[in-house]
């Protein structure tokens, strides 16, 4: 089995697709106002937003998007006036993440965890 797809909430649509092109994803399917689907920057996996009236309540989602240069690409967005919440931080699960939401409130992380997304010291057998 493999993960090819997260899709996601938005109340506008339009205005989502403008702030993840800017993180670099690439639009492959416009169905604005009510869906989009893009393609990753790396990887075969895609990454969709559909329409709603009501975001909803509590913590929400949180996406992780692995980046292989993360504070370059932190530095890099922070020029395209995208706003974080934590910058690149050296998590005690060996991640390096930064924090980010989108315009609907969508936790996002770029992060860095190397051979540790898979392997940590306290892999189980």
């Amino acid at each position: 089995m493999n993960l090819n797809q997260v899709t996601i909430p938005s109340i506008n649509v339009n205005n989502a697709v403008k702030f993840y092109e800017k993180l670099g994803f690439k639009l492959i399917v416009d169905s604005t106002p009510r869906y989009v689907r893009f393609e990753v920057p790396d990887g075969e996996a895609t990454f969709s937003i559909h329409s709603v009236n009501k975001l909803p309540n509590g913590q929400g989602i949180t996406l992780y998007f692995e980046c292989d240069n993360l504070d370059d690409k932190v530095t890099e967005l922070k020029q395209k006036g995208i706003n974080f919440t934590l910058l690149p931080t050296d998590q005690k699960w060996l991640w390096r993440e930064a924090h980010l939401n989108d315009l609907d409130g969508n936790s996002l992380i770029l992060y860095f965890a190397g051979d540790n997304r898979k392997n940590p010291p306290w892999k189980i057998n």
